[in-house]
């Protein structure tokens, strides 16, 4: 009965990772078809908001990688040493923090754009991009840094071994409780600064639409935009507590049941948020609609019907 029950198990996870690993190699290929249009024109590569797509992009790709490749790792119940684990754990730490403060920097880009339009030009320039990217990406860098830096506080060299007990995850490394506390404040105050900017965005954008001089579809664009915005980054925050709740219904249902319910909030939560952009993007912004639509059909001539940008300065 035992040795069924196993092989029970073992079937259920392979059904979960190859689910799973399905998911991903598509999204990843359809994030990889757009980060292939938004560099293929001059006009996306020289674009401020292009530019900021393409990082958030790049960095939601990167995480979905690293989160797969964790998961499949933990599916097929293999377990590294703490060193190993913290290189890939710290990766996916790096990705997944890069998209609240992109997100944010595009939400003031549109609120520029519908209520400074006539000093978006020289506000949102090819500069004050490049410099708004590279803060991210430093800013980003150094948390992951700190972080690094707190959990060698840990004494690993009383331990026997450097293999891990459990499989490896964030929680996993978590082993000195000043590391848990700075990671727990950081995370709550990112995702709320992220969300107050794009709220104040998006009221500005409400405010200005009131306004005889301002472009009312326009407002109307960056509106629901700015709702797109609110909707990943509510997503990016649920992601969190993915390991929480998993752990409180693990004692509620049997093993077949949770491996189901583990695969479909893992999907859901970090896979295809990390695919949204593209697809959000890529077919509500007529310029990019009509490349994307060509090199996601292999470059075949497909008949787009063109359809009103979301992105209007």
């Amino acid at each position: 009965m035992a040795t069924s029950s196993s092989s029970l198990g073992r079937e259920e996870r392979a059904a979960a990772a190859a689910l799973t690993t399905s998911f991903c190699l598509i999204f990843l290929f359809v994030n990889g078809v757009m980060l292939l249009t938004l560099g293929s024109k001059r006009v996306f590569r020289e674009t401020s908001r292009y530019v900021l797509l393409s990082n958030l992009l790049l960095g939601d790709t990167l995480q979905l990688a690293v989160v797969q490749l964790l998961y499949l790792l933990s599916a097929s119940r293999v377990t590294l040493t703490y060193p190993v684990c913290g290189v890939l754990v710290m990766l996916g730490n790096l990705f997944s923090r890069i998209s609240p403060l992109v997100l944010a920097v595009m939400s003031l880009e549109r609120y520029v754009a519908v209520c400074h339009p006539l000093r978006h030009a020289s506000i949102i320039t090819s500069r004050n991009t490049a410099v708004a990217v590279l803060a991210v990406w430093v800013f980003t860098f150094l948390n992951v840094l700190i972080l690094g830096l707190l959990l060698t506080m840990f004494p690993f060299d009383q331990l026997e071994s450097l293999q891990m007990s459990q499989f490896c995850s964030f929680h996993a490394i978590l082993l000195v409780p000043v590391a848990e506390s700075y990671y727990e404040v950081y995370t709550y105050l990112l995702f709320i600064s992220a969300s107050l900017t794009i709220v104040f965005g998006y009221v500005g954008v409400i405010v200005s639409a009131r306004s005889a001089a301002t472009d009312k579809d326009s407002a109307r664009k960056a509106r629901d935009t700015l709702l797109l915005h609110l909707a990943q980054l509510g997503l990016s925050l649920l992601s969190v507590f993915y390991t929480s709740l998993t752990l409180r219904i693990s004692t509620l249902l049997s093993r077949a049941v949770l491996v189901r319910i583990q695969s479909t909030l893992f999907v859901c939560l970090f896979l295809l948020p990390r695919c949204l952009s593209s697809l959000v993007y890529g077919l509500r912004d007529q310029s990019l609609r009509v490349v994307f639509v060509y090199h996601l059909c292999f470059h075949l001539k497909v008949s787009v019907t063109p359809v009103k940008a979301a992105f209007v300065s």
